[in-house]
C-alpha cells in the first residue's frame, strides 16, 4: 500500500515578503493548499507583534491558531518548533509548548533539529545533553501522543547514521524523523538518496526543499543546511527518487514545502500535485 501524501507549507514562503501570520494562512489559501506548518517562537517577538513576521507566539491561546486557520479553510499538519536539543534549559520549555500547542490545533507533528553545538562542549556532552532533552520531551509527547520530528540540518544530523543515533537515544514510537531533501543534499557527504533508505522507516515527515543548482555549486559540502530552498521541481532534487523510497511506506507522510518566496510556494504546489496525479 503507497503512502498518502499531504502537501502543505511551511510558512516561511511568506517571510522574504514580511508577511503576518494572519496574511501568511491567506495568502497559503489563495494559492491552493490546504495545510500549513506554522513557526511559533516563545515571549513576544517583535517583527511578528508588528505583523511582519509569520511566527505566532505561543503567549497566545493555541486555539487563536486554529481560529486564523479555520476561517481560511486551512489545517494545521505540523508546528515548526526548532528548538536546539543540546541546550535543554531553552529546548524542553519549548518543545514542551510546542506539543502542547500541536495538540490543541489537532497537528500531530513537531519537528526540530540539534541545531549548533557549543565550542565548549563535546561530543560525548552534547550526546547526554541530547538525552536529557528528548528524555524529558518523550514524556510529553507520548501523553499528547504527538510525533517529534528530528531533521538532518546540523553537524550530527548531516549523516543518516548521526540522525539515527539522536532518534534512538531514547526508544520511543513519539521521536521520529523529518527527512529535509534539501539539507541532506547541500550535506554533501552521502548520497542523499542512500540516506534516505537508511532512515525511511522512521520517517513520518518531509520537508520538501528543492535546492537550485548554483546554491548547489556555491555551497554543497561545506554547509549543514539551509533555511529555504527553490521551487520544488526547479532544483537538483530528483523528486521521482525520493517519492520511490517513500511510496512502500504505509502510512500517511506530510510533504511541507519549504521555499522562499510566494511565487515559489505556487510553483512548487503545482510542481507536486502534478508528480503525485502522474504516478497514482
Amino acid at each position: 500500500m503507497s503512502s498518502k501524501y499531504i502537501i502543505a507549507a511551511n510558512m516561511e514562503f511568506v517571510r522574504s515578503a514580511d508577511k503576518s501570520f494572519i496574511d501568511g494562512v491567506k495568502i497559503a489559501s489563495e494559492l491552493g493548499y490546504q495545510y500549513i506548518e506554522p513557526m511559533v517562537h516563545t515571549g513576544w517577538e517583535l517583527l511578528s507583534e508588528v505583523n511582519y513576521f509569520h511566527s505566532f507566539s505561543m503567549e497566545e491561546d493555541p486555539l487563536l491558531m486554529k481560529e486564523i486557520c479555520d476561517a481560511q479553510g486551512i489545517c494545521v499538519r505540523s508546528i515548526s518548533g526548532h528548538s536546539p536539543l543540546m541546550k535543554p534549559e531553552a529546548a524542553i520549555p519549548r518543545l514542551t509548548r510546542a506539543i502542547v500547542l500541536a495538540d490543541a490545533v489537532g497537528a500531530r507533528f513537531v519537528n526540530t533539529d540539534e541545531m549548533v553545538k557549543p565550542d565548549w562542549m563535546s561530543d560525548e556532552e552534547a550526546h547526554q545533553a541530547m538525552y536529557y532533552t528528548l528524555r524529558k520531551i518523550e514524556m510529553v509527547a507520548r501523553r499528547h501522543q504527538v510525533y517529534v520530528c528530528i531533521e538532518p540540518h546540523g553537524i550530527y544530523t548531516k549523516t543518516a547514521a548521526g540522525l539515527l543515533k539522536i532518534v534512538d537515544l531514547v526508544k520511543s514510537p513519539w521521536i521520529r524523523v523529518n527527512w529535509d531533501t534539501g539539507n541532506s543534499y547541500l550535506a554533501g557527504i552521502e548520497d542523499p538518496y542512500e540516506g534516505l533508505e537508511l532512515v525511511k522507516n522512521q520517517v513520518f515527515h518531509v520537508h520538501a526543499k528543492d535546492i537550485s543548482l548554483a546554491q548547489s555549486q556555491s555551497e554543497r559540502g561545506k554547509v549543514t543546511g539551509t533555511p529555504v530552498g527553490c521551487a520544488c521541481g526547479e532544483g537538483v532534487v530528483d523528486w521521482e527518487r525520493v517519492l520511490d523510497i517513500l511510496d512502500p511506506l504505509n502510512r500517511e507522510i506530510i510533504l511541507s514545502v519549504e521555499c522562499g518566496t510566494i511565487a515559489q510556494a505556487k510553483s512548487s504546489l503545482n510542481f507536486l500535485n502534478g508528480l503525485l496525479k502522474k504516478r497514482a
